[in-house]
């Protein structure tokens, strides 16, 4: 009988922290005439209930899709202790969350900025209001996240951004950015309309909290740093991280857990606002 006991006992320490549950589905977008994949975790309370849940739209970074969030994170556990619908959609493994000006069937800025809110807060129970509504990626996502963030105002509450290639300038050779962007000499006045620390100034009054996460052994440092002191500057709230770390899952899946807690805390302060 002991025996049992103990095999209980460690069995539920086994068993997995998480109940929630992963949904992988197309989200058509008329814009660009297909239907990416998205993943969709819904909290472990979602079936049980009609309680409407705050979302988290969570962008992958180059080369990505829209399952390594859930493959390579614990995202499943903190969609559960948090009490939030987390959407993963697919931003096309290369194409830097832009609407191209150089490839007209890649528009995936109006498609996560629009198309997929609508489909979620359609088909999903989900507080269909913007300080509801957060934004955040790695990497190429963490620019695609703020990018988005700024011309989507009035959909997105909050934003943040883990070691995102904020400054894509630097980089004119690297990640297909110019097949993105177009050539950086010819389209230079498009590559630095695209840079966030140049348009930092639009997050004044933009009423878009704002969270900020990089490695100091990161490539993409400088550009944060860079970032971080034009916010200061031009008097933006938001919280800046620097940690040990450099560009790897190692960091992000660390960093999400403070991200997803600032965006909850923010989602819990809007509510209590009566917002």
């Amino acid at each position: 009988m002991l025996r049992l006991g103990l095999l209980v006992s460690v069995l539920a320490v086994l068993a997995p922290a998480t109940a929630s549950e992963t949904v992988r589905l197309p989200i058509p977008s008329a814009a660009m005439k297909k239907a990416p994949y998205a993943t969709l975790i819904l909290p472990d309370d979602y079936r049980k209930g009609d309680t409407r849940y705050p979302t988290l739209y969570l962008l992958h970074g180059w080369a990505g899709n829209d399952t390594d969030w859930a493959a390579k994170s614990s995202v499943g556990e903190l969609a559960d202790t948090y009490h939030m619908i987390i959407v993963m959609p697919d931003g096309g493994h290369d194409k830097w969350y832009v609407d191209s000006p150089v490839s007209p069937d890649d528009k995936y800025a109006s498609y996560i900025g629009k198309e997929v809110v609508a489909f979620v807060d359609q088909r999903y129970r989900t507080l269909a209001h913007k300080h509801a509504r957060a934004i955040s990626g790695l990497s190429m996502g963490g620019f695609g996240a703020l990018h988005i963030a700024l011309d989507h105002a009035d959909t997105f509450g909050a934003a943040g951004s883990i070691s995102g290639g904020v400054d894509p300038r630097p980089f004119p050779d690297s990640w297909n950015i110019a097949g993105a962007f177009g050539d950086p000499l010819r389209n230079a006045e498009y590559w630095n309309a695209q840079a966030i620390i140049n348009n930092a100034q639009r997050f004044n009054g933009a009423g878009i909290a704002l969270a900020i996460d990089c490695g100091v052994d990161d490539f993409f440092m400088p550009g944060n740093r860079a970032l971080h002191q034009r916010l200061l500057e031009l008097k933006v709230a938001h919280d800046y991280t620097e940690r040990p770390g450099g560009h790897n899952w190692d960091y992000w899946a660390n960093a999400i857990k403070y991200q997803i807690l600032y965006f909850s805390t923010k989602f819990k302060d809007d509510k209590n606002a009566g917002r």
